[in-house]
């Protein structure tokens, strides 16, 4: 009898370790944020919820959060901890294929149009040149625009690295609800 019990509480034990290991690997994964850079819409320490079936469909919209790998760079971050190729980054993508964006007068552009961006921390301080975004390439950039180590600072993102999109924020409590 004893001997049953356990051989099916571990079929079961095992069971839930395969099923959650694929829904991480295929479906969904929690994300803690490390870094001020998408102040004010997550902050350092908020725990988010990513899933990774949409980018199976469709490419990123304009506005999309979405976490990458970025591109091999290092930087030193204000903790004085190196950043590289080993940290996924989490930014908001704001120009597409086809699309130019110029960062001018603390206002970014689009095709010339400046982007509504009610979601930024400030106005950026930098000046950015016009740049087309190629196909299979992304602009993204922190919402906290002076403090986001991004596209303006490390140019175009490759869009094979994006590994999903953060839509939900489970932590802290007084926050939870969809990331917009």
């Amino acid at each position: 009898m004893l001997k049953s019990f356990w051989k099916e509480w571990g079929r079961e034990l095992l069971i839930a370790v395969v099923l959650a290991l694929l829904i991480r690997a295929e479906v969904a994964e929690a994300r803690r944020v490390p870094t001020p850079s998408m102040v004010p819409t997550v902050h350092p320490g908020d725990r988010l919820l990513a899933e990774k079936i949409i980018y199976r469909f469709t490419g990123p919209k304009r506005g999309d959060i979405i976490v990458f790998r970025p591109p091999f760079v290092e930087q030193e971050t204000m903790l004085g901890q190196f950043l590289g190729k080993e940290d996924d980054y989490l930014k908001r993508v704001i120009a597409l294929p086809g699309e130019t964006v110029q960062v001018t007068d603390g206002k970014v552009l689009i095709n010339g149009e400046p982007l509504e961006e009610p979601y930024v921390a400030a106005a950026p301080v930098y000046e950015m040149a016009p740049v087309t975004v190629p196909e299979g390439k992304l602009f993204v950039l922190g919402d906290n625009r002076n403090d986001s180590f991004d596209s303006h600072a490390w140019g175009l993102l490759d869009m094979d690295s994006v590994y999903s999109r953060a839509f939900f924020r489970f932590w802290p409590l007084n926050r939870m609800g969809l990331v917009e």
